[in-house]
């Protein structure tokens, strides 16, 4: 693959493309298993506000049918 850094065994320098590669795989894991869950939980997020947003939209439109109600048996 390529030359190892000094004094970081988990790292080595491509020689095609002179990038500095982690190739600790057990870190690697660790560190997609952690974007996973942040990904998880920004969707989970957002399917909270959606759903907030939804019944924001269902409380205005209960509302203005109450009101119209009110208005027209006064």
């Amino acid at each position: 693959m390529g030359t190892k850094v000094e004094n970081q065994p988990s790292l080595e320098r491509d020689e095609y493309s002179q990038a500095i590669v982690n190739t600790n795989k057990s870190a690697y894991q660790i560190y997609m298993d952690r974007r996973m869950k942040a990904e998880k939980s920004q969707d989970d997020i957002r399917s909270c506000v959606k759903e907030i947003n939804s019944l924001k939209k269902d409380f205005k439109d209960i509302k203005n049918l109450l009101k119209g109600n009110l208005n027209n048996g006064s």
